[in-house]
């Protein structure tokens, strides 16, 4: 979908300083980031804390840290400043203030006066005629002067059907029983959100709303609201969820939804989350699944959002991630791997080895921990009965290892590529090539399923791989 030319693309991440960074915001922010770069135009960060009871201290450096990670870079918002500052809701009191003087003058808004319990009997009239509950069938014949003690209540304006276009899921509609008054300002002087938003829209000259299509339902309200103000409506681009891993429910904490800076800690890198993310709901074409930053903003088109939700595979996640990695170039990847070594690991010829093994750094300490790497920094313990292959004879094998330990004990450079030639050589000249590289594997690894005897010779050195072997030969004589 392409803009008008003759209009500056302006899009926008307002989320909740709550404590959490869903990944759902989070895909929400990349493709409202992702049209505003495609197009040369802006992308607002602002925060909507008018909720101060959900609000957790620390949360709005989180939400900046969060998106710092992934390289999502923001050209107004509260850190930086910028033409239409403050970008903190609960900085923009006046704004909703003066809006909503605009509505109560024109007789769109009213301060409401009824407590808790009378609305509740309201519920049950309603409940009783068998019928929904809508608020503006009872509103009151002479409501107060709004004084800020109360609530203010929007009053629509008039109660029919509504229409629109929403650029990802085309002609919608929704009839009367969708209308009703809300809350603009409540009792505590702050905006509820489905007011707030729509004056910083306005203010900000936000031309694209991306945001979860759980407010879709909602979308009356806002028009009604426009048409109140007369405000002309902005593009309205609604999102697919992102489901958990079996595809019936949007993805939740109970399904193993987790903070967005708890990928930055397993050690994910930022453009393989942002590749993965992109992914889950949208799709440019073609068979290319692995795409940079770069390519995301090029490829990026509202066109290719799709209606229905993706899920959220984290499989899916550890491949694309993998497949990034391959991307490195090698010093990082050194340098990476290393650091999640413990000291008495940090063994340089590791790195390729643990890179092949690898779908995210963290793993790196999986491996670790899960004693994977134990046979390089301590001597194995063996039963010489699994040094034999298959039902090769016991005598085959020890003169299979005194050749090998012969040959590496004259080769002057114990390199990862000599090392795999002169044993290949020596695999190939006997009748079959388990007769030589299970025992070598074994000796060294006292594993049965291990690296290659290649790589695991050049880890140890020529020191202590003809050690290791010497040792088996002795254990199999006394078999």
């Amino acid at each position: 979908m392409e803009p008008n030319q003759n209009k500056k693309v302006v899009t926008r991440f307002a989320p909740s300083p709550t404590g959490f960074m869903h990944v759902g915001g989070v895909r929400t922010a990349l493709y409202a980031w992702a049209y505003a770069r495609k197009n040369n135009g802006t992308f607002i960060l602002r925060i909507e804390d008018t909720d101060k009871a959900r609000e957790v201290e620390g949360s709005i450096e989180h939400i900046m840290k969060s998106l710092k990670w992934l390289g999502v870079e923001w050209d107004e918002g509260p850190d930086i400043g910028g033409p239409n500052t403050p970008y903190k809701q609960s900085e923009r009191l006046d704004s909703y203030k003066k809006y909503a003087q605009i509505l109560i003058d024109k007789g769109f808004a009213y301060a409401d006066p009824f407590t808790e319990e009378e609305v509740e009997i309201f519920r049950k009239k309603a409940e009783a005629d068998k019928k929904p509950f809508l608020y503006r069938e009872y509103r009151p014949e002479n409501p107060p002067v709004w004084d800020g003690s109360m609530p203010l209540r929007f009053k629509v304006p008039q109660i029919k059907s509504y229409e629109w276009d929403d650029l990802v899921r085309g002609h919608l509609k929704a009839g009367e029983e969708a209308l009703d008054d809300f809350i603009l300002i409540k009792s505590d002087g702050y905006p509820t959100y489905n007011f707030a938003h729509i004056i910083d829209d306005l203010e900000m000259g936000v031309t694209h709303i991306m945001r979860g299509d759980e407010f879709i339902s909602s979308v009356p309200k806002f028009l009604s609201l426009y048409d109140a103000l007369e405000i002309k409506r902005p593009e309205f681009v609604m999102l697919p969820p992102i489901m958990g891993p079996d595809g019936k429910k949007k993805l939740g904490k109970r399904d193993g939804a987790k903070d967005i800076l708890d990928y930055e800690k397993e050690g994910y890198l930022p453009e393989a989350m942002i590749n993965f993310l992109a992914y889950i709901g949208w799709n440019p074409g073609g068979e290319k699944e692995v795409i940079s930053k770069k390519e995301f903003i090029e490829l990026f088109d509202i066109d290719k959002i799709h209606i229905s939700g993706g899920k959220f595979n984290e499989e899916k996640l550890d491949w694309i991630n993998k497949e990034h990695i391959k991307l490195l170039n090698e010093k990082i990847v050194k340098e990476n791997i290393l650091k999640w070594l413990p000291e008495f690991l940090k063994n340089e010829k590791l790195v390729p080895l643990i890179r092949e093994r690898i779908s995210k750094w963290s793993d790196v300490k999986i491996m670790v921990d899960s004693g994977e790497l134990d046979f390089f920094y301590k001597k194995p313990e063996i039963d010489p009965s699994l040094l034999l292959f298959k039902n090769t004879n016991k005598k085959i094998i020890e003169n299979n290892l005194n050749e090998v330990i012969k040959v590496f004990n004259e080769l002057e450079k114990f390199e990862f590529e000599n090392i795999k030639e002169i044993l290949n050589k020596i695999s190939e000249s006997k009748e079959n090539r388990g007769q030589v590289l299970h025992p070598v594997r074994y000796a060294l690894s006292g594993l049965s399923k291990s690296p290659d005897p290649f790589i695991i010779s050049f880890i140890l050195g020529k020191e202590e791989t003809l050690e290791r072997l010497k040792s088996a030969t002795l254990k199999l004589e006394n078999l």
